[in-house]
Order: C-alpha cells, then structure tokens, then sequence
C-alpha cells in the first residue's frame, strides 16, 4: 500500500509541476503574442509662404520672357532676367505668396 501512495504522490507531484511549463509555452506560439506593425509617416510638402525662384521663373516665362535666369533673391523680392522680342529684360516680383509683378 504505501509503494502505490509514492507512486500517486510522485505522479500527482509531477503533474503539478508540469502545468506552468507548459502554459508558457503555449503562451509564446500564440499569436496574441505583440504583432509589430511597421508604419512609415509621411511629413506633407513644406508649405514655401513666398515666392520661391522656381514660381518666378515660371511666371516670368508665362509672360513672354525667354532663358529665363534668377539674378536675386531678397527678403522683399525676386528678381529674374531674360530675353523678349526687343531684347534683355528684367520682371520683379514680391517674395510673397502668388508672386505679385512689381516691376517690368
């Protein structure tokens, strides 16, 4: 009797013993387990408040002006020269949003 009573005990110890192995083991192939998503953020274009040369170039193109050239760039103003049918020619325009024509 006392022989099947160490056997049960052993076999009731080792049972207890096994559960918390194989709960984490079971927890680790779950797919609960933290999925990692890769996420790329964009930042939007800059907004460029005034008028950058490339908009000068184009508006300065847009009236009749041809090899267009940035010849300088101020804080106030940009100014692009260039060729039309009497000859070279300058076209300011306000560093502000739009390009407004200053000078011709």
């Amino acid at each position: 009797m006392t022989n099947f009573i160490a056997k049960a005990s052993f076999a009731a110890l080792l049972a207890i013993a096994s559960i918390p192995a194989s709960v984490s083991t079971a927890a680790a192939a779950s797919p609960e387990r933290g999925v990692v998503i890769d996420v790329q953020y964009h930042r939007p274009p800059p907004v460029y408040r005034g008028c950058s040369p490339v908009m000068a170039v184009r508006a300065a193109r847009w009236s009749g002006l041809r090899d267009v050239r940035v010849v300088n760039v101020t804080p106030r103003r940009v100014v692009v020269a260039g060729r039309d049918r009497r000859g070279w020619d300058r076209m300011t325009f306000a560093n502000v949003r739009g390009c407004p024509l200053i000078r011709r």
